[in-house]
């Protein structure tokens, strides 16, 4: 799963190691433009440079589309940098040259740093207006620096996370409620219809599959949904968190919507779901405990209407 921006201002420390970094870089490769980049789907984001003080016309926080970016064509499965010590020689292909032209660079230097389980997470760069020499030993100290900011952010990544599922956790819940319960949203609270049946029948490891199977479902519907993200709160005890304000209307569609992803799912244990759903206002002090309290009484009201159901707190 992508680390979003949301996800990278929880990590503690962030910003201090983050610098380090490049503080190590330039002190390897001085004179130069260093700079981290991280990756969405469908975009690149500049995160941190060395230095403002550059004709490179790169700023902090620049988007750029993922297929327009050089870092793009860095080779992360086999952990190769890419390496470009003069974009006027004839090695560097007519669209990149284009590309670092548009920015001022001439000599570029791009390495991968991916998480465990092997997603990009983006790059560590080097960048200079003029023509550079990237020598070996300089190269490996760089890749070796990129490895360890992997390393923190594969450990602040795993903080957030349910190891089963890869869904944040409770404690990825709490910290991002408390930056958005402002702006007014819905929790979605489901658990599974007739689990524990199948974990008696078929044992735990058939009950983990199914858990992940679900969890397959939620980020499926989720990608649908603007600034929405699921998370298994335990057991078969999942949620989606909304943070937006929608009508009645608007709400059972999404219910809906997402009883017809599970529908979509007809496998041999015949799993379904029911959703207890709680809302609150803009502006609430409403609290995240309450919101639960509220959703599980919801899905208690589901399950005895029939399960494979939802219902709206009133």
């Amino acid at each position: 799963m992508v680390i979003t921006l949301k996800e990278l201002e929880m990590y503690s420390d962030f910003d201090e190691l983050s610098n380090d970094v490049l503080d190590l870089a330039s002190e390897i490769l001085p004179d130069k433009l260093i700079y981290l980049t991280s990756f969405s789907n469908k975009e690149q984001i500049i995160l941190k440079l060395s230095t403002d003080d550059t004709s490179i016309l790169l700023t902090e926080g620049m988007v750029i589309n993922i297929d327009e970016t050089v870092c793009n064509r860095i080779d992360f499965e086999k952990k190769k940098p890419l390496i470009y010590e003069d974009i006027r020689e004839g090695t560097c292909p007519s669209d990149l040259k284009n590309l670092l032209e548009d920015v001022n660079i001439r000599s570029y230097l791009g390495l991968p740093i991916s998480l465990l389980d092997g997603e990009r997470f983006g790059t560590l760069c080097v960048a200079h207006h003029q023509e550079s020499v990237f020598d070996k030993k300089s190269i490996v100290l760089l890749q070796k620096i990129a490895r360890m900011f992997s390393y923190y952010l594969n450990l602040e990544h795993l903080a957030f996370k349910d190891p089963l599922t890869n869904l944040y956790n409770r404690r990825y819940l709490s910290k991002k409620f408390e930056d958005d319960y402002k702006n007014g949203g819905i929790i979605f609270l489901f658990d599974l219809d007739g689990f524990k049946k199948i974990n008696d029948i078929y044992g735990h490891d058939v009950g983990d599959g199914v858990l992940k199977e679900v969890a397959l479902i939620l980020q499926e519907f989720v990608k649908t949904q603007n600034d929405s993200y699921a998370v298994r709160l335990g057991g078969d005890e999942f949620l989606i968190h909304f943070s937006a304000t929608y009508s009645k209307a608007e709400i059972s569609k999404l219910a809906e919507n997402i009883l017809s992803y599970f529908r979509g799912r007809n496998t041999i244990y015949q799993l379904s779901t029911s959703i207890g759903i709680s809302t609150y206002p803009a502006d609430s002090d409403t609290d995240l405990k309450t919101l639960i309290k509220n959703a599980d009484n919801a899905l208690y009201r589901a399950k005895e209407a029939g399960k494979n159901n939802y219902t709206i707190f009133e």
